[in-house]
């Protein structure tokens, strides 16, 4: 298992655009992928609703866990992602 924290610097946080362009890059890996924020919070990077549901704000920081055959890539591609905002200009 890899972990990674990244500084969430969208605007208006992981809303559903990001949130579905997080969740789509996710499942491209075999990897299991999951984030915790807040206090001790977990969520499913693969599933649009967990991610939604844990209401990430610009500014919050997240630790990306990823386990399995390729999760070094996958960690790697998805802090890069997050950090230059998941498609949308910052």
């Amino acid at each position: 298992m890899v972990s990674g924290k990244v500084t969430v610097k969208n605007p208006t946080g992981l809303h559903l655009r990001p949130a579905g362009t997080l969740c789509k890059q996710a499942m491209q890996f075999k990897s299991s992928i999951t984030f915790h924020y807040g206090d001790g919070n977990t969520a499913n990077a693969k599933s649009v609703l967990s991610v939604l549901g844990a209401c990430v704000k610009c500014g919050d920081e997240i630790e990306l866990f990823c386990e399995g055959e390729d999760e070094e890539e996958a960690l790697q591609f998805l802090v890069n992602s997050i950090r230059t905002g998941l498609g949308e200009e910052l």
